[in-house]
C-alpha cells in the first residue's frame, strides 16, 4: 500500500481542480449526451433511454444529480472517508472506520481489474456526475468537484452504507484514542433507534386473482434515501424500481420478467475476533496457534475542518490476517472479519437488475456479493422465492458466532463460502406466500417454512418480530390478493406489539387499584381496554398506547442484561417482567399529563400528533408545528405496524413528525405486461419550488398508490418533458 502521503496529495488534487474539465471531456460527454433521452413524467420520475448500459447510467447520474446533488456527494463523502472535512471533528472517527476497510489506492487497483463492461459503467458514471457539474456552474459541491469511477467500489457491499455500517464508532474511537468504552451504551442506542429494515411479500398464481405473481416492495429507511426511476437501454436493461442516491443500478425493484426486494438480516457475515496481543521491543505480535505473528501497522492522517481551517490527526491503523482492529476487550483487542469484494458485489448488484427468471437470477446469487440483505423474488412464470441473507461464510458450528471468538484459535477462521444451495433458501412454497420483515426466516411462508434444524445456528439467528407476525396473520388470512388487497395487506392496522402490553397495564391498573381522584386514568385505562389495537389517525388509544409502550421501555432499557441478544419479542417479556405494577400505571399517568400539558387534553387523536411534514427537502430537515403537515396513522415498526412511520418530537415542537419508515412502497403484478403501482414520501423533487415536492404527501401518508409507466407508449402519453442531458 503506498504511503499516506500520496493519498492525500491525491484527494486535494482532486479539490483544487474545481469544476475545470478539458475541452476533449466536455466534447465526448455532449456526443454521449445525444445517445440519451430523458423523459419525466406527470409525477416527475425519470425514465431514461439509451442505446447502451452505459449511456442509461451516465443519465441516471446525471438526473440524479438534477434531484438531489446534495445527497448524492453526501453518499461518497460517506463512502470514502472525507466527512470530517466538511463536517468536522465529529465526524472522524466515522472516517477513520471508512478506512480501515478501504481506502482510495484499493478502490483504483479495483478499478484497473475490472472487467470491461463494468469499467464502461463505471467511467460512464463519473461522467454523468461531472457532466452535471460543468453545465450547471452555479452548483457549489461542499468538497467534490470531480467524481471518480472507483468511488463505486469503495462500497464494500455494492450498496451505500454496506456491511460496514454495523462497525460502532464509539467502539472505534476508545480503541484509538485510548478512552473507555461500555457495550451497555451501544445496547441502549440499539433500544432508541426506530429499527430501519424492510417488509417483503410475494404471492404465487395460486393466491393470486388472475394468477399472477405478485410482489410488494417495502424497505424501511431514512426518508428520501432513494429516488424512483425506470432504466432503459438497447441492450436488454428495462429496470424500474428504487436507486440510492449516487448508485447505478434499480436497488429494489422489477423489470418485464421478475422482481426482487430486500430485507436486511442477521445471517452471520461479519465476525469479530479476540486477538491476544504483545509487544515486543516496540512491535505488536499477536497469536495465532503456536505462532505469534506481527500485526500489520499503517500510519495514516485524515483531515478534519475547523474554525480555523483544515487540521489534521494522525492514527496508527492495526490489523490481522483477520481484519482491522476495531474495539477493545479486556487486555484483547478485537478485529472485525467481513466481507471485502467490491467487483463481485457490484457485479450481483447491477446483474440482478437484468435477470429473465429464477435460473438467471439465481445465476447472479452465485456471485456471493450480497453481505447484508434477504431476497424477497418474483417473477412473470409465477415463481416466489426467498434466500436468507447470500454472503455466508462457512464455520466451525462448536463455537457461538454470536459472540467474538477466539482469535488465536486456527479452527475460528472462515472455511470458504457457503453455496447458494446451502443457504436457508424456499421456493414456491404450498401456502402460496413468502413473507419476510427483518425477522426469522423459519416463518416466511408459515407451515411451509425451512426448518430450522437443517441449517447451522449461524446462519439464521434472527428472532421473530411483531411486523413478522403481522404479516404471518394478514397473509394467512385472506384466500386471493389482487394489487388492491395487496397494497391493503401492506397497511393492515394491527399492532401485535401491543397484544402483549396493554393486558399487562390493565392487569396493573387493577393490582394496584384505582387512583383516589384520579379519573382520567380510570377513564384511559378503559379506552385501552377496550381498544382493538389498530392504529388510526382518529385513535386516541394509539396516542395513549404508543406514549406509554415508549415510555415504559425506557424505564426498563438500563435494566437489560447487556450480554443478552436483542429483539423486541423478548425485550417486550422484559419490560412486563421487570417493570412494577406500581411503574407500569405511573407511567401512563405521566403520559395523560403531559399529552394535557401539549395539547390542552389527554384525549388527542393520533394523526393530531403524528404527522409528516417537507418544508426544506434538505438533508436534515426542520418542522414547525404551525405549517402545514399530514396526519399519518402508521406508528413506529416496533410495534407491529407494517406501513413503519418512525416519528419523534423536536426542540420546541410538541407534535412527532416522521423521519424513518415506509419511503419508496410498491405493488408489482408479473403477467404478459407488468403491472405496477408505486408511492414516495412527500414528492419525487427535493426542490421545495417544485410542484413535485409534496404532490404524493396524501398519497403517502393515507396509504394510497399511484399507477406507475413502464411501456414506451404509456410513459409517451404521460410525459411530462423530455430531453437531452445537459439541455435546458
Amino acid at each position: 500500500m503506498k504511503h499516506l502521503s500520496f493519498l492525500l496529495a491525491f484527494f486535494c488534487a482532486l479539490s483544487a481542480v474545481g469544476q475545470t474539465f478539458s475541452p476533449d471531456e466536455r466534447a465526448r460527454w455532449q456526443k454521449r449526451a445525444q445517445n440519451i433521452t430523458i423523459t419525466r413524467d406527470t409525477w416527475d420520475i425519470p425514465h431514461i433511454y439509451g442505446k447502451t448500459d452505459a449511456d442509461v447510467v451516465f443519465g441516471l447520474l446525471y438526473t440524479q444529480c438534477e434531484d438531489d446533488f446534495a445527497r448524492v456527494e453526501a453518499n461518497y463523502l460517506d463512502a470514502i472517508g472525507r466527512l470530517a472535512e466538511v463536517e468536522g471533528e465529529s465526524a472522524l472517527y466515522h472516517d477513520l472506520r471508512a478506512r480501515l476497510f478501504m481506502d482510495s489506492t484499493q478502490a483504483i487497483a479495483l478499478y484497473k481489474k475490472c472487467p470491461a463492461w463494468m469499467k464502461d459503467l463505471l467511467n460512464a458514471f463519473a461522467d454523468g456526475a461531472n457532466y452535471f457539474l460543468h453545465t450547471h456552474p452555479t452548483v457549489k459541491p461542499r468538497l467534490l468537484t470531480r467524481f471518480q469511477p472507483w468511488m463505486p467500489l469503495m462500497f464494500s457491499e455494492g450498496s451505500i452504507g454496506g456491511n460496514i455500517s454495523v462497525v460502532n464508532t464509539e467502539r472505534i474511537k476508545a480503541f484509538y484514542t485510548h478512552t473507555k468504552w461500555s457495550s451497555l451504551q451501544l445496547e441502549i442506542d440499539k433500544l432508541e433507534r426506530e429499527p430501519t429494515g424492510s417488509n417483503g411479500f410475494a404471492i404465487a398464481p395460486s393466491k393470486s386473482a388472475t394468477q399472477n405473481a405478485l410482489l410488494l416492495i417495502n424497505p424501511h429507511t431514512s426518508f428520501y434515501f432513494r429516488s424512483e426511476v425506470h432504466l432503459v437501454s438497447q441492450k436488454g436493461l428495462n429496470a424500474y424500481g428504487a436507486v440510492t442516491w449516487g448508485q447505478f443500478f434499480v436497488y429494489q425493484g422489477f423489470n418485464e420478467n421478475c422482481g426482487w426486494m430486500h430485507t436486511s438480516g442477521d445471517a452471520d457475515s461479519v465476525d469479530e475476533y479476540l486477538e491476544t496481543v504483545e509487544k515486543r521491543n516496540g512491535t505488536y505480535y499477536y497469536q495465532y496457534g503456536n505462532e505469534w505473528k506481527p500485526v500489520q501497522t499503517q500510519r495514516v492522517s485524515l483531515p478534519y475542518k475547523t474554525a480555523s481551517g483544515i487540521q489534521y490527526r494522525e492514527f496508527t491503523i492495526y490489523r490481522t490476517h483477520h481484519g482491522p482492529v476495531a474495539g477493545q476487550q479486556g487486555d484483547q483487542w478485537i478485529t472485525i472479519r467481513m466481507m471485502n469484494d467490491p467487483i463481485n458485489a457490484l457485479a450481483q448488484s447491477y446483474l440482478r437488475t437484468k435477470a429473465t427468471d429464477y435460473q438467471s437470477y439465481k445465476k447472479v446469487m452465485k456471485l456471493n456479493g450480497n453481505a447484508t440483505n434477504n431476497t424477497v423474488y418474483a417473477d412473470r412464470k409465477g415463481t416466489i422465492a426467498y434466500w436468507h441473507g447470500n454472503f455466508i461464510p462457512k464455520r466451525n458450528p462448536k463455537f457461538d458466532w454470536n459472540r467474538p471468538v477466539d482469535g488465536s484459535n486456527p479452527e475460528t477462521d472462515w472455511q470458504g463460502l457457503h453455496g447458494i444451495d446451502e443457504i436457508v433458501h424456499i421456493k414456491n412454497p404450498t401456502t402460496g406466500w413468502i413473507q419476510n420483515c427483518n425477522s426469522t426466516p423459519f416463518t416466511v411462508s408459515g407451515d411451509d417454512s425451512p426448518r430450522q434444524d437443517q441449517f447451522p445456528a449461524y446462519m439464521a439467528p434472527d428472532g421473530e418480530n411483531y411486523r413478522g407476525i403481522n404479516a404471518v396473520r394478514t397473509l394467512t388470512r385472506k384466500t386471493l390478493f389482487t394489487l388492491d388487497t395487496l397494497i391493503a395487506a401492506a397497511n393492515d392496522p394491527h399492532l401485535p406489539g401491543f397484544d402483549d402490553l396493554i393486558p399487562a397495564l390493565v392487569k396493573a391498573y387493577e393490582t394496584v387499584g384505582p387512583q383516589k381522584g384520579n379519573q382520567p386514568l380510570a377513564e384511559a385505562i378503559g379506552v385501552l381496554r377496550t381498544w382493538d389495537k389498530t392504529y388510526g389517525i382518529h385513535s386516541v388509544a394509539t396516542t395513549l398506547a404508543v406514549h406509554w409502550g415508549e415510555k415504559i421501555q425506557r424505564l426498563a432499557r438500563s435494566r437489560f442484561p447487556d450480554d443478552q441478544r436483542f429483539d423486541y419479542l423478548t425485550f417486550t417479556t422484559f419490560v412486563i417482567e421487570k417493570t412494577s405494577p406500581k411503574e407500569k400505571v405511573t407511567a401512563l399517568a405521566e403520559v395523560l399529563e403531559e399529552l394535557t400539558q401539549n395539547f390542552g387534553t389527554w384525549k388527542t387523536a393520533w394523526g393530531d400528533i403524528n404527522r409528516f411534514q417537507r418544508l426544506t427537502g434538505k438533508i436534515q430537515e426542520t418542522y414547525d408545528d404551525g405549517k402545514p403537515s399530514f396526519p399519518v396513522g402508521f406508528t413506529p415498526s416496533a410495534w407491529g405496524s407494517l406501513a413503519a412511520f418512525g416519528a419523534r418530537t423536536y426542540p420546541n415542537r410538541k407534535k412527532r413528525y416522521g423521519y424513518v419508515g415506509n419511503s419508496f412502497v410498491a405493488v408489482v403484478e408479473f403477467g404478459d405486461r407488468v403491472k405496477a403501482r408505486t408511492v414516495v414520501n412527500g414528492g419525487h423533487s427535493s426542490n421545495p419550488a417544485s410542484p413535485h415536492f409534496n404532490d404524493q404527501s396524501a398519497l403517502f401518508t393515507t396509504g394510497q398508490f399511484k399507477e406507475i409507466w413502464f411501456y414506451p407508449e404509456d410513459v409517451k402519453q404521460h410525459a411530462a418533458k423530455s430531453y437531452h442531458p445537459g439541455e435546458k
